[in-house]
């Protein structure tokens, strides 16, 4: 049975006082109904991580590097990562792929990065609004899928989640019906399917699009959907929690 995850990608924004008030909130609720991550951006994770030592609520960052050491001025080794006890990283984020050139290439290489420290690699996909538009988008996530349905053991594909987020519903208020959201999950699934009846039946597939408190009930109980990569309602405690909460 796939338990829910609800995990909070903070993007670039947050503040020590941000960081202390919303990790403090989330922290010191009750949540019983799903497995909570949030992933802040790099200067808080030692913040964050001394915030949520205790409590049941898995750190995450939102991107690390290609390369383990050296003269890569600005980059962050995923062995950095694991001294703050971070236990997920967010690979090939559709902001990473647009703005920053990620590959598929490069997604397979850092999510072999993440797994070979021993986190779990939360690797994201989806098609813009054009290529919905003329009807590619299944073929834009199997593109996306197939080097990691190629390279990565079945053991391997135990520490990845997949993140399903239509590009257009992302920051824009907009999102995907929960019928639309289920048909892609379901698609995906059927491509796991296809690799292994175990890797299909147990990896989660969160849905990534303006998921709201207010929305979310009706997204997590669509069968193929286990949970939710939240964006900006990740930002407000209340919110957030209203998510975690959904049934």
């Amino acid at each position: 049975m796939r338990r829910l995850l609800v995990a909070g990608n903070w993007k670039m924004n947050a503040s020590v006082a941000m960081t202390e008030h919303l990790l403090s909130a989330i922290r010191d609720a009750e949540i019983d109904t799903c497995d909570v991550a949030v992933f802040p951006p790099f200067p808080y994770l030692a913040l964050a991580h001394s915030t949520i030592a205790d409590a049941p609520i898995r750190l995450g960052a939102q991107t690390c590097s290609l390369e383990q050491s050296g003269a890569f001025t600005g980059e962050v080794a995923v062995s950095m990562l694991s001294e703050f006890q971070v236990a997920l990283v967010l690979v090939g984020h559709s902001e990473r792929r647009s703005l920053y050139g990620e590959t598929d290439k490069i997604v397979l290489l850092k999510t072999l990065r993440v797994l070979e420290q021993g986190m779990t690699a939360v690797v994201c996909i989806g098609e813009t609004l054009e290529e919905r538009q003329a009807g590619n988008e299944r073929e834009v996530v199997e593109t996306q899928l197939r080097l990691l349905l190629d390279e990565l053991s079945d053991q391997q594909w135990q520490s990845v989640v997949l993140a399903y987020e239509p590009v257009w519903a992302i920051g824009t208020g907009e999102t995907a019906t929960p019928e639309q959201a289920q048909a892609m999950h379901r698609y995906i699934r059927s491509l796991l399917q296809q690799r292994s009846a175990d890797i299909a039946n147990t990896t989660q597939i969160l849905y990534g699009g303006s998921v709201k408190a207010a929305n979310a009930a009706e997204l997590f109980s669509q069968p193929d959907i286990d949970g939710g990569l939240v964006g900006g309602a990740s930002l407000d405690a209340n919110e957030f929690l209203g998510i975690c909460r959904a049934k």
